[in-house]
């Protein structure tokens, strides 16, 4: 599989316990919710913040799972274009997402120090490798701007906040993939055709 390192040796699934490298809270068991993550006014966002290609972007904590030491990826035939498999994780089939890809970066093959965020939408559960994990950051949320306001069109794009050394770019992961490619992912995680 191009996007992957083919030298690398993955191990064939995530068996053992939950990962959290940062001493994070697992939240593996923690009730589904859909509802929105948006802060009340005067409160503050729990973001988990990652590297992609020295950007960093961030999730919602609440939607994040947990993190995973990258494993092998299972091609999925029938699969759309930015997925790259699946894994398997306690049992549970997990699409494997190529956030590189969806975020307009060149591809690179992911490695053994590389992560697997696992996260969830209203629909599914989803795994993003990632080129790192940094932790879990407060942002007021006075700080993140809508991103309407600075690029109409935005997309993926949740809200955009100002660092000291750059910005973090917070991502909707309910519009990760078009409604096209969630019916796509179901059919092939099904056997069907698409």
């Amino acid at each position: 599989m191009p996007d992957l390192d083919t030298h690398a040796s993955f191990p064939r699934s995530h068996e053992g316990p939950t990962l959290l490298d940062h001493g994070w809270e697992s939240t593996m068991n923690r009730p589904e919710t859909n509802r929105a993550v948006e802060p009340l006014p005067n409160a503050s966002f729990r973001l988990v913040v990652f590297v992609i290609v020295d950007q960093r972007y961030a999730l919602h904590l609440a939607v994040v799972l947990q993190v995973l030491r990258m494993v092998e990826v299972s091609s999925l035939p029938k699969a759309p274009s930015v997925v790259l498999g699946v894994i398997n994780v306690h049992g549970r089939i997990i699409p494997v997402v190529d956030v590189r890809r969806r975020f307009g970066h060149s591809a690179a093959p992911y490695g053994l120090t590389s992560r697997l965020l696992v996260a969830r939408t209203p629909r599914r559960t989803l795994a993003l490798p990632v080129d790192d994990v940094l932790g879990v950051q407060e942002m007021p949320s006075e700080q993140v701007t809508k991103p309407e306001a600075l690029v109409p069109g935005a997309g993926l794009v949740a809200g955009i906040a100002a660092l000291p050394d750059g910005v973090l770019l917070i991502h909707d992961l309910d519009t990760f993939l078009s409604l096209d490619e969630e019916q796509q992912l179901t059919h092939a995680l099904e056997g069907r055709p698409a």
